[in-house]
């Protein structure tokens, strides 16, 4: 009998055991269904300050979870519906803060304020920032918007220590009248600045590493069992009290005072939905029992539409030895839409785009809606069994706003990568698209390793080689003049290359009691049942303009507080 089963042992899993466990009346189970990283014996691909190796190694993904990005209209034949792209879901303990791109940032303090007019009473800006200072270890600046104590990290690559890609797209940023912003998370102003992450020491440092550390696993009240996949939420009457979970083939009951799902934005609904919690039709269609009637289970699923501009980077201006990290300048800019806040839109600049000899040799300017109005999204079960994974719809680009700050991002890209600063270090922009050939060449494997070590000497030949490889292996389906002279093109472009950049959230969003589409109260607990709370990012009400790793953190951050004070 425990205290408290967390269920998933990812960013807020991890906090939550941590902060729970603290106090020694507590007895705590953490279940995550991937495999553990032990303090002192990580995988060298998660400790690795390059995000690459892991986020592409499906030892740590769930890989039969696949989506869909673009719209879906229902009203189509089948053959006539959207692919279905895999979808690098983490599944190992400290979840995607072990395999994400280590990008540490807050998001706007509007997204905060919003939060609370949506109905999240108390998650305001002044309300949450003492919980991001909590998290951060800042070990560049300090002051009142800065955490010095914090269990993660936050860095920054100096601008005297970005590699030449980067350096050129910074003099381009400045050609374009954006100023030099020496700290992203100060404050929220419009301009280009050193990204910051979650890195220590050229070390990625995870949920995992910095919450479930040595210390924390010594304590005899914490449990964590890995490789454990959590079949079922168990109650009696409105109660949940329990999950039965397997665990090397077998399968095991394990009875709680409170379950804490922090299973992420596609699994928490699911298991929700599976032990009768949410829609009633859905519910109904599938024969589940409907134990809480909750329309909001698994809606309005959003992400942060995105779409890349890339380039071969000459060999002069690639990655330096000083660092592996490949995102060193980030940019935060208004796209000035009639009704939309500031800092609304929002580029990464990666100086390499894989793990692999090509992927040393493209550079990528990585545009991204901050601000999003796409959230029509959905997850839905496909079967009512917990081994399969859930139907999920992230229907980006469902608002036309979205589609619009795309294409007109895009052309900002093109404008910044046309100027003289990046023409001297780069050669033959395109288009770039994250296709099944790209995820295909970019697992890590010997196979690959060999072929782009081959294709990278051809590319580093004479520039009309390169040119035609370029043009006829690696674009696809679009060339950077036809969306640059056809706005037609680029929409079609835009449509069939937009992607998120894996921020799922919002599913068991936060809200008042008379909001029909609440499926959580301000702490987290699941309404019309007891003993069952929700506590990662798809709790929030709102995605906010921020990569999601930190806002799930803090979150978990305040949630533990609350629980501990009997709330």
């Amino acid at each position: 009998m425990y205290d408290y089963i967390i269920v998933g042992g990812g960013s807020a899993g991890s906090v939550m055991a941590h902060r729970l466990s603290a106090r020694s009346a507590n007895k705590v189970l953490l279940c995550e269904a991937g495999q553990d990283t032990p303090p002192g014996k990580e995988p060298p691909e998660i400790a690795d300050s390059y995000s690459g190796t892991a986020y592409f190694d499906p030892r740590f993904h769930w890989t039969e979870l696949k989506v869909h990005t673009q719209v879906v209209s229902h009203n189509n034949p089948q053959e006539n519906r959207p692919p279905l792209r895999k979808y690098e879901q983490a599944r190992v303990l400290g979840g995607g803060s072990s395999i994400n791109g280590q990008m540490a940032n807050r998001g706007a303090p509007t997204d905060y304020d919003e939060w609370q007019a949506r109905g999240a009473a108390g998650w305001g800006w002044n309300d949450v920032l003492p919980y991001f200072k909590k998290v951060e270890r800042d070990l560049d600046f300090d002051g009142p918007l800065h955490g010095k104590e914090g269990r993660i990290p936050v860095r920054r690559i100096p601008r005297e220590h970005w590699s030449g890609h980067a350096q050129a797209v910074g003099k381009a940023f400045e050609e374009k009248g954006f100023k030099f912003l020496p700290d992203q998370n100060g404050e929220f102003v419009e301009g280009f600045f050193p990204v910051t992450h979650s890195n220590a020491n050229e070390r990625r440092v995870s949920a995992a590493m910095g919450y479930l550390d040595v210390e924390t696993r010594k304590r005899s009240n914490l449990t964590i069992s890995t490789d454990t996949q959590v079949m079922s939420l168990l109650f009696e009457g409105t109660r949940c009290v329990g999950v039965t979970a397997m665990i090397g083939g077998k399968e095991q009951e394990f009875r709680g005072r409170e379950i804490i799902l922090s299973s992420g934005a596609i699994h928490s609904p699911a298991h929700l939905m599976r032990a009768g919690i949410g829609p009633v039709g859905q519910l109904t269609d599938l024969g589940i029992p409907v134990l809480s009637a909750l329309p909001g289970v698994g809606q309005r699923l959003m992400d942060h539409p995105s779409i890349a501009l890339s380039s071969f980077i000459k060999r002069s201006a690639r990655l330096r030895e000083h660092t592996r990290r490949h995102i060193h300048v980030g940019l935060r800019y208004s796209s000035n839409l009639p009704g939309v806040p500031k800092g609304d839109m929002f580029v990464a600049v990666a100086s390499k785009s894989a793990w692999h000899a090509v992927g040393e040799q493209i550079g990528s300017l990585l545009t991204f809606i901050n601000k999003t109005y796409s959230e029509t999204g959905q997850v839905k079960l496909a079967t009512r069994d917990w081994w399969n994974e859930p139907i999920v719809e992230f229907n980006l680009l469902s608002d036309k706003r979205d589609l619009d700050r795309l294409m007109s991002g895009f052309k900002l890209m093109a404008a910044v990568q046309m100027t003289d600063a990046l023409r001297k270090v780069t050669d033959v922009p395109f288009p770039a698209s994250y296709s099944d050939k790209v995820r295909e060449i970019g697992v890590v494997n010997t196979k690959n390793k060999w072929l782009t070590k081959a294709v990278a000497t051809l590319l580093d030949g004479p520039t009309a080689l390169r040119r035609y490889m370029i043009d006829n292996f690696v674009v696809e389906g679009f060339t950077f003049d036809q969306v640059m002279t056809d706005d037609e093109a680029l929409e079609a472009f835009v449509r069939k290359a937009a992607i998120g950049v894996w921020h799922a959230s919002c599913t068991c969003r936060m809200g008042r009691d008379d909001d029909p589409m609440a499926v959580v109260d301000t702490q987290g607990r699941v309404r019309g049942v007891q003993g069952l709370r929700v506590v990662d990012a798809s709790v929030f009400p709102v995605v906010p303009c921020a990569n999601t790793n930190f806002p799930t953190l803090m979150t978990a951050e305040k949630i533990s507080e609350a629980v501990l004070a009997g709330s």
